[in-house]
């Protein structure tokens, strides 16, 4: 069971042995940021499909799509830490407004070059700042919690709720952008995107009470090195969420290639968005159960059911049966995905854990870009399908990766100390 141990009394009062999403919701100053960052991390879900929904469109190749959305993921992925890190020293706020009107306009233009006809290469040169400027709210979101709740027994729920959270949003995400693009405009999926990242990170701005406050990068409170890329544990659930960023490229573009040869786009979207379902149901699950069994072994036995599943992906033939096994896929990803956040309160500094957290986030658009890549070439090379590939082996060398280096997850010599009430006087966050 995941708990607060610490070598002062706890703040907070145990009255359950896991508090419910009820007591979460009711936590004070909560709904200031929850709600407008809902609104604002919608774009996440909806940016690569549009892209490529977009692309293919106007250039009526999968392998070009892929490539440009590639881009959008590569550079969001790089540029995510960074912005974790300017987050932290300076402040969410002076991060979050001038990104997000360098995404919206970098996003109408990738629009309009599309549109145009635009070589590859323009196509690129727009993506790249549009993939670098995607707002991080949900790293954003989830050091919030970290402030308000602290040593909290909330804690462990809180994680669980923003990976539902996440899931939500690729639930309705993938819908909306493909009923846009294939009801209204191919375009419309990528312009609502822009305004909704305009929209709602500008209102998650406005909400400075709930801000972290900055750190000045010493003592503490920050990694040594300067970096959470610099702890051990952190670099393993970066490889892990590599994979899973493979299963949501090869799906999105899988799905797509699948439903486009059957004669019936508009399913793309419900595909997904019952891969997603899988995912959300399964996260809401897994918070409200007291877990006994360590987080790192939980990671490894989540992981290896998700590998067997994106591993089965490529065998479907019909949609019922793809849907099955979306669904089955999707309710693998939750469990891993809350584990592996609620590892990051265990091994790095609270200064450090909003870039912590991007980089997780990072990794996972960089998994996905990768995959949406390679799915692309295989859908274009080989037959339709082929792209469900990418997913299997993504998870498969992640798990191997995993399995190999999860010693790294434990942290003993920081229990040990804590343990046996010797030290800092630091709370401590296990599970």
């Amino acid at each position: 069971m995941e708990s607060t141990v610490t070598t002062e009394p706890s703040k907070t009062p145990a009255a359950s042995p896991r508090p419910g999403y009820g007591r979460l919701l009711r936590t004070r100053g909560a709904w200031t940021f929850l709600l407008p960052g809902f609104a604002a991390r919608q774009p996440f879900a909806m940016l690569t499909l549009s892209i490529v929904l977009l692309v293919q469109h106007t250039t009526g190749s999968y392998g070009a799509a892929g490539a440009a959305a590639a881009a959008t993921g590569v550079s969001m992925a790089l540029f995510a830490p960074y912005s974790g890190r300017l987050a932290d020293r300076y402040g969410q706020r002076a991060v979050l407004v001038p990104g997000v009107l360098v995404h919206t306009v970098a996003g109408l233009t990738l629009t309009a070059l599309a549109l145009a006809h635009a070589p590859l290469w323009a196509l690129f040169a727009a993506a790249v700042p549009t993939g670098a400027s995607v707002p991080q709210i949900g790293p954003m979101v989830r050091a919030r919690w970290a402030v308000l709740l602290q040593d909290s027994p909330l804690m462990p729920t809180a994680a669980a709720f923003e990976s539902v959270t996440d899931e939500l949003t690729f639930v309705f995400g993938p819908l909306l952008a493909t009923a846009l693009c294939t009801t209204v405009a191919p375009a419309a999926g990528l312009v609502t995107e822009a305004a909704l990242t305009l929209v709602g990170g500008l209102l998650f701005a406005a909400r400075k009470s709930t801000q972290p406050p900055v750190t000045d990068g010493a003592g503490h409170a920050r990694v040594e090195g300067g970096s959470a890329l610099r702890v051990p544990g952190v670099r393993v659930l970066v490889v892990t969420f590599l994979g899973i960023g493979s299963v949501f490229g090869g799906m999105q573009v899988g799905l797509a290639a699948f439903t486009e040869s059957i004669g019936e786009p508009g399913l793309n979207g419900v595909l997904y968005g019952t891969f997603a379902a899988g995912n959300m149901l399964s996260g809401i699950v897994c918070g409200a159960i007291a877990w006994k069994a360590a987080p790192q072994r939980r990671l490894v036995l989540g992981y290896t059911a998700l590998a067997l599943t994106a591993s089965a992906l490529w065998t479907a033939h019909s949609v019922l049966l793809l849907a099955a096994l979306g669904l089955l896929v999707g309710m693998c990803i939750a469990p891993a995905l809350i584990t592996g956040y609620t590892l990051v309160e265990n091994l790095v500094p609270a200064g450090a854990r909003t870039e912590a957290f991007t980089w997780l986030t990072g990794a996972v658009a960089l998994g996905q870009a990768a995959a949406v890549t390679v799915a692309g070439q295989l859908e274009d090379r080989w037959w339709n399908g082929a792209g469900f590939l990418v997913p299997m082996a993504g998870t498969v060398l992640a798990l191997a990766t995993l399995i190999a280096l999860r010693s790294l997850l434990v942290t003993p010599s920081r229990n040990r100390t804590v343990a046996r009430g010797v030290g800092h006087r630091v709370p401590l966050t296990v599970d």
